[in-house]
């Protein structure tokens, strides 16, 4: 049974860092990519950033240049990296894991819904 546990949230003034820490188990990693997608009260579901098990990476518009997600294959770790952050990166901010298939990794930024397996996250609240 897949297994994904987030941990590395908080709470930070604008502009600070905070690094999100994801393990991941239970499935054959080969397959899947990892990402992490954020929902804040009264928001839909957005996709963050997306890694493909080969180091390719895709973000959303919103982080671009500011969040970096990595992995670590031999630990079926990854990590999401926030710098810059600001108030309206304040959400529940969910690890998840997604099947490789036809249309790429894209598929699961767009639609974070589509994700085959989640966390239950991490709350990062950004502060003035």
């Amino acid at each position: 049974q897949a297994l994904l546990v987030e941990s590395g949230g908080g709470s930070v003034q604008s502009g600070g860092s905070l690094r999100l820490s994801c393990a991941a188990s239970g499935y054959t990693v080969e397959d899947y990519c990892l990402g992490w997608f954020r929902q804040a009260p009264g928001k839909k579901r957005e996709g963050v950033a997306i890694i493909h098990p080969d180091g390719r990476t895709i973000y959303g518009d919103s982080v671009e240049g500011r969040f970096t997600i990595s992995q670590d294959n031999a630990k079926h770790t990854a990590y999401l990296q926030m710098d810059n952050l600001k108030p309206e990166d304040t959400a529940m901010y969910y690890c998840a894991a997604g099947e490789i298939g036809f249309f790429g990794i894209g598929f699961y930024l767009r639609d974070p819904g589509r994700f085959d397996y989640s966390g239950r996250g991490t709350q990062v609240t950004v502060s003035l």
